[in-house]
């Protein structure tokens, strides 16, 4: 698997796409592995993943050759080694169920990621962190600190080379120069009631109105609040034997699996951006 890359790209639509690239990793040794496709016909774009594996050329020589031919086809792409795990840090507030989760499949083999740092504004975490051999970074954050905080967090960031940022119930909205800082690789989880029972203890706001169904959402960060492109969703249902503390169990628990499969997605390059929604290549 040494060799062996996931290159993701994305164009205008047009005849003879598959062909070109198909022809071009053939010409250079490339012996495809996995391949995946869509033509999203309402926007004219062609979304592709392939991985394969390829002796003859180094990651650079690759590139370089793929920029020339990507040209002509207006292509945006990307070539990522398969066996290299993502450099992640992971923010956090108080409730610890997602932070939790993602740290174990991560330590059980189940995510390609490697976890350099959690940062939180909060100390609550720094034991679990610890357990882990995680660096822990406790950043406070207020309305008087946030640009301080917030310059804080990004050094983090750098200094720990990230190419994602996991939002696993971090409850502090971000700025918009942080959301543009981290565009497309930053990820967040909510309850999927939104735009209803906004503020705190949504479950308790949910319970009283007697829904029947819960669920989640992770979604990439944007500027516009709680409304970047979906990545994954999922819901259960609830009847009136609930009460508040099954309803926020389960969602918790939905909260988790579904955070979990977006950054697993999104750590094996399997989400494509088109405009305000994705494309995943499952």
């Amino acid at each position: 698997m040494e060799n062996t890359y996931v290159l993701t790209l994305s164009c205008p639509d047009r005849p003879g796409i598959v062909h070109a690239v198909s022809g071009f990793l053939f010409e250079r040794g490339g012996n495809i592995e996995e391949a995946a496709q869509y033509n999203d016909h309402a926007t004219g774009l062609f979304f592709m993943r392939v991985q394969f594996a390829c002796t003859q050329l180094t990651r650079a020589d690759l590139g370089e050759q793929l920029a020339a031919f990507a040209a002509p086809f207006e292509m945006r792409w990307g070539l990522h080694p398969l066996t290299q795990p993502m450099r992640t840090v992971i923010f956090v507030s108080k409730e610890g169920h997602c932070l939790n989760d993602l740290l174990f499949r991560w330590k059980s083999g189940l995510l390609p990621l490697d976890i350099r740092a959690i940062v939180s504004n909060h100390r609550d975490f720094y034991q679990l962190a610890a357990s882990y051999n995680v660096p822990f970074h406790h950043v406070p954050m207020s309305a008087a600190t946030k640009t301080q905080a917030e310059a804080r967090q990004l050094e983090i960031i750098r200094a720990e080379e990230a190419e994602l940022v996991v939002l696993a119930r971090y409850m502090q909205i971000l700025s918009n120069d942080l959301c543009r800082e981290l565009a497309g690789r930053a990820i967040n989880i909510h309850h999927s009631f939104l735009p209803s029972f906004k503020g705190a203890k949504p479950y308790y706001q949910a319970h009283d109105r007697g829904v029947k169904l819960i669920g989640a959402t992770a979604h990439y960060v944007t500027a516009d609040l709680d409304e970047g492109p979906i990545i994954e969703q999922d819901v259960a249902r609830v009847d009136h034997t609930d009460t508040v503390e099954d309803l926020t169990a389960l969602g918790r628990d939905t909260e988790s699996q579904v955070l979990a499969r977006a950054v697993k997605w999104h750590s094996e390059h399997r989400v494509l951006l088109n405009g305000h929604k994705t494309v995943v290549f499952k």
